[in-house]
């Protein structure tokens, strides 16, 4: 009997051991199975289409651009189309990259489409995706795009170092450790609201129209590409000229509300603004750097491509071949900047679209327009263009760093080159009038050198709106000329607010503010953040050298609004000695006489201005609306006056 219980629990025991390897070979194949389908499913995923980004993310109904040419970014995006299921949004013309990552397609806009958020579908044969398309209200046209004028004086601030209004924003957890005011090129805090803070002081000098630096979103690392060492190891995007994204706000200096909100409160307080815009390259951290959208898509590669020679007049010689401009056209600014190529079609839609949407979000007033001569003058006559298609109010105001006036011009719109093309860029930088002016008032060389570069002013399509001024961010500041003195400086801030064209204003020049080679040109503005030791933005925050220059220049801006024939007046010559100049601004009914002696010792001036009697009568009697020279009696229509050493004086009737 044990015999046979044993036999049955050894029966038993195999037939449950059966079951179990069977149950378990029964749950290793499902496990298989499950690993299978689960590995099926994850190479699914992995080639279904994956969006990143859109660019541009949004646009108009009625704009003269449509169809608008999108640009995708993602993963498996070959041979992807796109799919809307709202009616009046159709895409066509698809192209994708080779590898996959970014996906080209014209979207159209009926009328019919009205304002709001969309889904444009992303399709391949494994799978689908969605990417957001906003359609939005541009910003209205009353009050908007109006452009700058010769009756406009420009404050150029530069953002970062003008006014800290946000503290919360100086070191941002997008872009952590990029804030120290104690490194020349790192972040120091200014900001948009800084300047909304300070438009009534901008106002205070005379000031209608703000520049600022480029608002782009750049890097969100230090930069170790660009580096000055052992000073400076390492920088970063400070200035902003360096675009990691076209389609963004750097957060060090706001968000897309901020910058509305500045560009509307300008409005409302009476400025016009211009907004800074590069087309010719991105900074050297942008996405694209080592995954271009075409195999063109800049001028060569991060690891092979030209160092740019800065040759700019080979842009305009009839006789240059490919080979003697390549370099200044395809080369990458100090061998790192990556080089667009604006003759790739999809570039060229890509750059245009970015300055229109740009305009259209915020209402900018101008474009000022970054290194005119190292872009293609075949763009600049189809993107000049098209901003004037879209925006005919909005002017262009275009950076050309060369003091040669027929190389300037040649990039002025009015006339067609010997290429056949007109530029369309409205107005430029008047390098030509910079240097000369440097020369006379900060080194005390004859003032007749800012004369002889008035009389090539026939050169221009349109020398009387030249954008003139002493200073900007890309070289020292005045008084860090040889021999600069604020008397000088008050002389040169004289000549560009009575003579053509639009000035510009450099901040911190008002104050006389010191400055060598960049970032040092660049000094915080006493006042503008937290900490600061006193507060320049005030009188009793001033120097009283300071207040002498800040005051005599806020005189020459009321001067100017006051005196139509400053802003407006027909220019004519009246004295030409090596250290004396004279000249006349007149308007069909009034006139203004400015005598210079650039001179270290009084001098007489005698000339003749019977030929404009009709605005000043011969025997007038004519006061320097400054307050500063004594008042000169005509003589039948002669001036004969002892003018002080180193003055001016801004002659009206009495």
């Amino acid at each position: 009997m044990r015999e046979n219980m044993f036999v049955k629990v050894v029966a038993i025991t195999r037939t449950h051991a059966l079951e179990i390897r069977n149950k378990s070979f029964l749950f290793s194949a499902s496990l298989r199975l499950c690993g299978l389908v689960l590995l099926f499913a994850v190479a699914a995923a992995a080639q279904a289409p994956a969006f990143e980004k859109i660019d541009p993310p949004s646009w108009w109904v009625g704009s003269t651009i449509n169809p608008v040419r999108i640009l995708i970014k993602g993963k498996n995006l070959g041979g992807a189309r796109i799919e809307s299921a709202t009616p009046g949004i159709t895409a066509d013309n698809f192209m994708s990259s080779e590898n996959g990552n970014y996906l080209f397609a014209d979207v159209r806009l009926a009328e019919t489409v009205r304002p709001g958020n969309y889904q444009l579908r992303i399709v391949t044969s494994k799978g689908t995706t969605i990417a957001p398309f906003e359609v939005f209200t541009p910003q209205q046209r009353l009050g908007n795009y109006n452009g700058f004028t010769v009756d406009d004086v420009i404050y150029f601030v530069f953002t970062d170092r003008f006014a800290d209004g946000d503290p919360t924003n100086n070191d941002p957890p997008k872009s952590k450790g990029l804030y120290d005011r104690k490194k020349g090129r790192h972040y120091h805090g200014g900001d948009l609201q800084g300047i909304i803070d300070k438009l009534p002081y901008i106002k205070s000098l005379g000031a209608s129209a703000i520049w600022t630096t480029p608002v782009y979103d750049n890097a969100d690392r230090e930069d170790t590409l660009e580096v000055y060492p052992p000073e400076m190891p390492t920088t970063t995007g400070f200035h902003g000229y360096g675009a990691i994204d076209f389609y963004a706000v750097d957060e060090h200096l706001g968000d897309m509300a901020k910058l509305r909100e500045f560009v509307r409160k300008a409005h409302l307080a009476g400025f016009v603004v211009l907004q800074d815009q590069v087309v010719n390259h991105t900074g050297p951290y942008h996405p694209w750097a080592n995954d271009p959208p075409t195999p063109n898509w800049f001028n060569g590669t991060v690891e092979k491509h030209d160092s740019n020679n800065w040759q700019k007049w080979t842009a305009m010689n009839p006789r240059g071949t490919y080979q003697t401009q390549r370099r200044n056209i395809d080369g990458w600014f100090i061998d790192i900047l990556p080089d667009l190529n604006q003759n790739n079609p999809e570039v060229e839609k890509y750059l245009i679209q970015n300055s229109l949407w740009w305009l259209a979000q915020a209402g900018f007033d101008s474009i000022r327009m970054d290194t005119l001569p190292h872009v293609p003058r075949s763009f600049w006559a189809k993107w000049g263009a098209a901003v004037h298609r879209e925006f005919p109010k909005v002017n262009i105001l275009g950076e050309l760093y060369d003091s040669d006036p027929v190389l300037l011009s040649f990039f002025q719109k009015g006339r067609r080159g010997w290429d056949g093309l007109d530029p369309e860029i409205d107005t430029l930088y008047d390098f030509g009038l910079f240097y000369p002016i440097r020369n006379a008032f900060a080194q005390g060389k004859p003032i007749r050198e800012v004369h002889q570069m008035f009389a090539r002013d026939w050169i221009y399509p349109r020398a009387d709106v030249l954008v003139t001024f002493l200073g900007l961010h890309d070289m020292p500041r005045f008084m860090n000329e040889p021999g600069a003195t604020t008397t000088g400086l008050k002389l040169a801030q004289t000549m560009i607010m009575t003579s053509r064209g639009t000035p510009l204003l450099y901040y911190g020049d008002e104050i006389a503010m010191p400055g060598g080679a960049d970032p040092d040109n660049r000094r915080d503005f006493p006042g503008g953040f937290p900490g600061d030791t006193r507060n320049a933005f005030t009188a009793a925050g001033r120097t009283a050298e300071e207040n002498d220059v800040w005051n005599h220049l806020a005189k020459l801006g009321a001067l100017r609004k006051e005196l139509e024939p400053l802003r407006r007046g027909r220019s004519l010559d009246l004295l030409d000695e090596e250290q004396q100049y004279a000249y006349a601004r007149l308007t069909d009914k009034a006139a203004v006489v400015v005598i210079f002696n650039n001179d270290t010792k009084p001098a007489e001036v005698s000339f003749d201005i019977t030929f404009i009697n009709k605005q000043i009568p011969v025997d007038a009697v004519l006061k320097d609306a400054l307050g500063n020279l004594a008042d000169i009696k005509l003589n039948d229509g002669k001036v004969k006056a002892m003018i002080p050493a180193r003055s001016a004086g801004i002659y009206v009737i009495k």
